[in-house]
């Protein structure tokens, strides 16, 4: 899985494709770190499109950068998320914690 970084109007797009697991770890964390310690951004978007299966690591990890995204006074929404991955995350209660579309 590869990530790709898109910033424009305040806001850091993340794309993801692939399975989102913990071999994902370390590349998503420095990847939201690395649009985080730009002062432009107020968003994090993650691009869930090309996503097709993600574990609980994953959902770990989505937690952990919206603890740290709110440390930075920044959101976080989940975006184009496939109808599995939709009901993965509403089954953990995610879209109580974020904005998902």
């Amino acid at each position: 899985m590869q990530i790709r970084t898109d910033i424009y109007e305040k806001k850091a797009t993340l794309t993801l494709n692939g399975r989102f697991d913990f071999t994902l770890h370390k590349d998503f964390r420095d990847t939201y770190e690395q649009a985080l310690s730009n002062s432009e951004v107020k968003a994090i978007e993650i691009n869930l499109r090309d996503v097709d299966y993600l574990d609980s690591s994953a959902l770990g990890m989505l937690l952990l950068l919206k603890d740290r995204a709110a440390q930075a006074g920044a959101s976080v929404s989940l975006n184009n998320c496939r109808e599995t991955v939709r009901q993965i995350l509403e089954i953990a209660n995610f879209h109580k914690l974020f904005t998902i579309s």
